[in-house]
């Protein structure tokens, strides 16, 4: 694999994971001292996070191989920078192919990097895993500020669209003139901020969810079928169990507190890796212990929470977007209205939807999500 090429006015440099054995032991000795609180009623999903589930997963986490996971990262060229005095961490791997696409690939929440573990090379090396040269990809992965190893998070007012203006300065930094971008989750909202923006040289945004809601405007719901009334109420059953936005968008310090010191209050809170299918779910065990142990060993939770608050801050107005967008709606996923998001996205250019998969489609079902981006971007 061939390494990033540091742009005048970007000083990149190399990074690798390296978690100290004390962190570890640490880590162990805690889960080990776990505190449970007592079950619900029928120790269900409907009152939160299950204590048997948690108990099965503390088992796990026990003997997780976190080395196996900082292995598989450092498998991969990963880099640093500072961009506006604002630390950040990505990925950075581009293909043998020539004229490959630059593509950045824009994580989620409760996510990171790891995200897109299972989708880097078949996208560097298309022909190796189905598909065409032509089909190939250099990929950029960056962990978003305040998660993972773009730490700490510098300042107030961290919101998406800022985000976006943020991975164009490093995309233009590494030397791409025009690129893409992927994201699901946080990583649409990013997505689509940037197809807003529709910097010079922009290849779109493919994106899992475009958020569009209902106004109220007389007749806007008149041509609505089962299909979107089925999406409607899939939109209502997520709002009932999505405590965790109100909480981060309005006391994330408070929240933080907990997370930051017990290993299992954080693996309960990445309840959504499980949850928001409303048990279809294909994410495995062992991704969620990933993505727990990442956020526990970086303590990151805080500065994750606190993008809800800063939106709900923003005071920005609603914009139509007219860049290139692309959406992929999976089948377990939150449905995406059509007609709504058209009506605030001007230059919809390409729809799929798939019989299998949710909300943490590169996770689940990555040669999926692969395949869509060859047909959008190529």
């Amino acid at each position: 694999m061939t390494t990033a090429t540091p742009a005048a006015g970007l000083e990149i440099r190399p990074f690798a994971v390296e978690t100290p054995q004390a962190d570890l032991d640490d880590l162990r000795g805690r889960l080990e001292r776990t505190r449970f609180a007592p079950a619900a009623p029928g120790d269900s999903w409907d009152y939160g996070t299950p204590q048997s589930y948690l108990r099965d997963m503390v088992e796990r986490w026990k003997t997780f191989d976190w080395a196996a996971v900082e292995g598989r990262l450092n498998g991969f060229p990963n880099f640093v920078t500072e961009i506006e005095g604002q630390p950040l961490h990505f990925l950075h791997v581009r293909s043998a192919h020539e004229d490959a696409t630059p593509l950045l690939l824009a994580h989620t929440y409760p996510g990171s990097v790891l995200d897109f573990l299972d989708m880097i090379e078949p996208l560097v090396d298309p022909v190796a895993h189905g598909g065409r040269a032509e089909d190939a990809f250099d990929v950029v992965i960056p962990s978003m500020p305040g998660f993972g190893f773009s730490t700490p998070l510098v300042g107030e007012g961290w919101t998406m669209a800022r985000v976006a203006r943020l991975y164009d300065t490093l995309m233009r930094g590494l030397g791409y003139d025009s690129y893409g971008i992927h994201g699901s989750d946080a990583g649409a909202l990013v997505g689509r901020e940037l197809a807003v923006l529709d910097p010079e040289g922009f290849r779109g945004a493919h994106v899992l969810h475009l958020f569009s809601f209902p106004s109220g405007a007389p007749g806007e719901m008149d041509d609505f079928g089962e299909k979107e009334y089925a999406a409607l109420g899939h939109m209502q059953w997520f709002q009932s169990v999505g405590g965790y936005n109100a909480m981060n968008a309005s006391r994330p310090q408070t929240v933080a507190a907990g997370l930051a010191d017990s290993p299992v209050a954080t693996l309960a809170y990445h309840e959504l890796f499980e949850s928001f299918g409303n048990g279809t779910s294909l994410v495995s065990a062992d991704q969620v212990l990933a993505q727990a142990t990442l956020y526990w060993l970086t303590n990151t939770y805080a500065t994750a929470a606190r993008y809800h608050y800063a939106e709900q801050r923003s005071g920005a107005e609603p914009v139509v977007s007219t860049g290139r967008i692309g959406v992929a709606v999976f089948k377990d996923d939150f449905q995406t209205i059509r007609s709504l998001a058209e009506r605030d996205n001007a230059r919809i250019e390409h729809w799929s939807e798939f019989g299998r998969g949710g909300h943490f489609a590169a996770m689940e079902v990555p040669e999926d999500v692969v395949a869509d981006l060859r047909v959008f971007f190529g």
